[in-house]
């Protein structure tokens, strides 16, 4: 068994085009589709001297999360707004501040409520210590002790929200990235899975049954290496958007890498049940494009599967390892659910592995392939 994992270790390393072709238009086809949520929105800015930059008012700007602020002259922020490099731009003054707009879009809105809101906390601020009636030489510590009191609070609010029945939450760059890592990894999966059906065709399972090497350790050498590189594929597709682009997975980067696993293990069950109902590499190379994309269509990795309302669809859906595997990295990464509750999933995707596996190697051997 070593020994054929070993063999098709080299044959990957000599020729690994399949994987990354695969593996490409896997990232590719997430990042266009859902990179507009990947990366935070760049915002030129620009102040009228180096004293507000360095005052409260930079210091609030920068420690902002949700845009790419970066400061620059004057000049370059409107070369940046003419070029279309940016959709619009800040320019701050001591008590006031002018946004140029580019293209107007939603984000215009956004950033004017914040930098509005700084200006109104700076004003409040300045309001204290007028109120407080201290010397100049006390103002900072009068500001350290009030952000110190405002750091703990008499009273802890915590908001919470609640989705009434049929609701759900939809994260548009992970919904992408799952959809068409679970798509394409079944392509990288089935091929490796394709050559059991010519060896056997070809004679070269006869030939090595001679040899002391047993039947079973055949097949688990070539369903362990189908899994280790489907398993692969997914592991550099997630490691990329998360330390590359930086998706955070909402924390649930590893828990994702984990709950993999029984989908993959199903998907190469899969392909050995279609290995063994097709007659010759032709049907397969036929048969596997148009389950590939139903499988998508139906599990919901183009589109959210809540908002499928037809019955049939839905019912298909429940035969689909598609549509449980994202159900799990969904109710992961989305949903926070704990493993608990994504025991059901699980199950059924090991379910059908183990079924799909057996009834696929049995056809396999009855029709002596």
């Amino acid at each position: 068994m070593i020994g054929i994992l070993l063999a098709k270790l080299k044959s990957f390393i000599r020729n690994p085009w399949t994987f990354l072709i695969f593996t490409g238009m896997s990232m590719f086809f997430a990042f266009i589709f859902g990179g507009a949520n990947v990366d935070k929105a760049y915002v030129p800015i620009h102040a009228v001297n180096d004293e507000i930059k360095d005052s409260f008012i930079g210091q609030q700007i920068e420690e902002q999360e949700g845009f790419q602020f970066s400061w620059m002259t004057e000049d370059e922020l409107k070369e940046k707004i003419e070029t279309g490099n940016a959709e619009i731009g800040v320019i701050l003054q001591e008590n006031d501040f002018n946004i140029i707009v580019g293209v107007d879009s939603f984000n215009t809105s956004l950033v004017q409520q914040i930098i509005l809101g700084i200006y109104h906390e700076k004003k409040e601020r300045e309001q204290i210590l007028l109120a407080a009636g201290q010397d100049v030489s006390d103002k900072g510590n009068i500001l350290s002790e009030m952000d110190q009191v405002m750091e703990r609070p008499i009273f802890n609010l915590e908001s919470a929200s609640f989705r009434g029945e049929g609701a759900f939450v939809y994260d548009n760059s992970l919904h992408r990235i799952f959809g068409f890592s679970l798509f394409f990894v079944i392509y990288t999966i089935a091929y490796n899975v394709l050559p059991i059906l010519t060896e056997k065709r070809d004679g070269i399972w006869d030939r090595m049954i001679l040899s002391p090497l047993k039947k079973s350790e055949m097949y688990v050498a070539n369903l362990l290496y189908s899994f280790i590189t489907g398993y692969f594929q997914v592991l550099v597709i997630f490691s990329m958007f998360r330390y590359v682009i930086g998706v955070d997975f909402h924390g649930r980067f590893l828990e994702t890498l984990l709950l993999l696993i029984p989908y993959v293990f199903s998907v190469v069950a899969l392909t050995i049940l279609i290995s063994a109902i097709v007659k010759n590499s032709q049907q397969f190379n036929a048969v596997l494009p148009l389950l590939a994309v139903s499988m998508a269509m139906i599990g919901g990795a183009y589109w959210p599967i809540e908002i499928v309302e037809s019955k049939l669809l839905l019912m298909l859906a429940k035969i689909n390892p598609l549509t449980y595997g994202m159900e799990v990295l969904q109710g992961a990464a989305v949903y926070g659910y704990p493993l608990e509750e994504l025991l059901f999933p699980i199950s059924i995707l090991i379910l059908m592995g183990v079924v799909m596996t057996g009834l696929g190697i049995h056809l396999m051997e009855r029709r002596h392939i």
